[in-house]
């Protein structure tokens, strides 16, 4: 039985095309000042794990965002492709990439560095920056 989770997308130009083993169906906000940057408003993203592939990896340019991650794009069409923790080599990856998800909105990241401009209804766990640092961070060795 194939898994129903395992999911295909490709960016605005179609050079590059994404094969996610399992992208989960909880999707979450993140508030923080670059994922904001970056898109123009919240990062609404999905985990899909370390079981992520990709046909046109030539088009896609990386940068390395920061110590622990890094965030992928489409070079030639600009799509936002993934943001990858660099430690364990797991996707988060835009929820609008995949077609016919039925995704729950849960949570919310770096809930205290959300501008006051938009608010969301939906009932959300909520977590300030210190915590997720806290939770996900690397640990020194």
């Amino acid at each position: 039985m194939p898994d129903a989770n395992k999911k295909d997308a490709k960016c605005l130009c179609g050079a590059v095309h994404i094969h996610a083993g399992h992208v989960d169906d909880k999707v979450g906000a993140c508030h923080c000042g670059m994922c904001r940057r970056w898109g123009g408003g919240p990062l609404m993203a999905v985990d899909c794990g370390q079981e992520v592939s990709f046909d046109g990896k030539e088009y896609i340019s990386v940068f390395n965002s920061s110590d622990w991650a890094e965030r992928g794009f489409c070079g030639k069409c600009g799509t936002h492709l993934f943001y990858r923790l660099k430690a364990s080599g797991q996707y988060i990856m835009p929820a609008g990439l995949f077609d016919d998800v039925n995704y729950v909105f849960d949570h919310q990241i770096f809930i205290d560095d959300k501008p006051g401009y938009y608010d969301f209804a939906n009932e959300t766990e909520k977590m300030t920056g210190a915590e997720v640092f806290a939770k996900y961070a690397p640990t020194a060795e």
